[in-house]
């Protein structure tokens, strides 16, 4: 589901070498236990640019202020971090109006709110060779290749969206695998139209599916954020090599005092040590802070029950 997060159960059958059944069985599975979600997410090329924001709040009011900006549909990937007396989460705004009711009014009249610091992310390396891979037993070359998407990737810019997008990407943010009829329930278009739609969207790099993992469940229970200063002519090659890390879940170029931003899984931390001295600092990095995340309030789309995750609302029906 990595590789392509709507590929049919049958494709996934064949590849794996068990039958349709089994896969919709364990999928259905690990889906009711709160393991894995399939969102469909836009670039951030895509829409208006995406930040990484950390707050600093009184310790005692930390889990409150996190549960409301875990509420924000616009808000994701909420942590507590730094002995709970940090939040960190990303917001996505639609609009510069979405932008600066966040950044410039709500959080920073928030009492509890010491400072903020916010960092836009100037390019993200999301899906294909950058997705968190820790598995135990990965897929082949010759796996993946059977499971990538036909359709080709083109080489333009992301396609612009129109406000009639709206509905249909609400709708792909909390379930990635809604079929063709369910998407045409909910924009009213027919199912042909979401399913050009759709396709055209992906080739053209705007939307693309990913694979939402409760790593504690499968055994990675430590997570961190890695914030790195390094000269300008190596943020593409460190930036690079270490989102192709297995252990890596996220990289950002951003601005600010820093200019890299990179989120980490692991198994303990032990590995997260092994991974800070073998694998970045092997690499031409000036500065390294490393935050460890104390809980998980949100993820890309899902509100977190302890290790688990949780179904957002279901998306509105036009019309309705």
């Amino acid at each position: 589901m990595q590789v392509d997060g709507r590929a049919p159960f049958s494709r996934v059958a064949a590849v794996l070498g068990v039958s349709e059944q089994t896969v919709a069985r364990r999928w259905r599975r690990l889906r009711a236990d709160g393991v894995v979600r399939v969102l469909g997410l836009t670039t951030p090329e895509a829409t208006e640019p995406s930040w990484h924001i950390r707050v600093r709040v009184q310790p005692a009011a930390a889990g409150a202020v996190a549960d409301a900006l875990a509420r924000r549909p616009d808000v994701s990937w909420v942590s507590l971090t730094a002995g709970g007396a940090e939040i960190t989460c990303s917001t996505k705004p639609r609009t510069p109006r979405q932008r600066d009711a966040l950044l410039l009014d709500r959080l920073p009249r928030t009492v509890q709110v010491i400072d903020l610091t916010a960092f836009s992310v100037l390019h993200a390396y999301v899906g294909g060779p950058y997705e968190w891979t820790g598995f135990e037993d990965p897929l082949t070359d010759e796996q993946i290749a059977a499971l990538t998407p036909e359709q080709p990737r083109t080489a333009s810019p992301p396609l612009a969206l129109d406000p009639e997008d709206e509905l249909l990407l609400a709708a792909l943010a909390t379930d990635g695998r809604l079929s063709y009829a369910e998407l045409a329930g909910v924009t009213g278009w027919s199912e042909s139209r979401v399913a050009r739609r759709v396709d055209a969207l992906r080739a053209a790099g705007t939307l693309y599916f990913d694979l939402e993992i409760a790593s504690e469940l499968l055994g990675h229970p430590v997570s961190a954020l890695l914030w790195l200063g390094v000269a300008p002519a190596d943020i593409a090659h460190v930036g690079e090599s270490l989102a192709r890390e297995p252990e890596t879940a996220f990289t950002a170029v951003v601005t600010g005092p820093v200019n890299l931003m990179v989120a980490v899984t692991c198994r303990d931390t032990a590995h997260l040590y092994r991974f800070l001295t073998d694998r970045v600092g092997a690499l031409p990095v000036r500065t390294l802070e490393t935050s460890t995340v104390l809980r998980r309030v949100k993820q890309a789309g899902s509100l977190m029950d302890g290790p688990r995750l949780t179904d957002p609302e279901p998306p509105p029906v036009r019309g309705r």
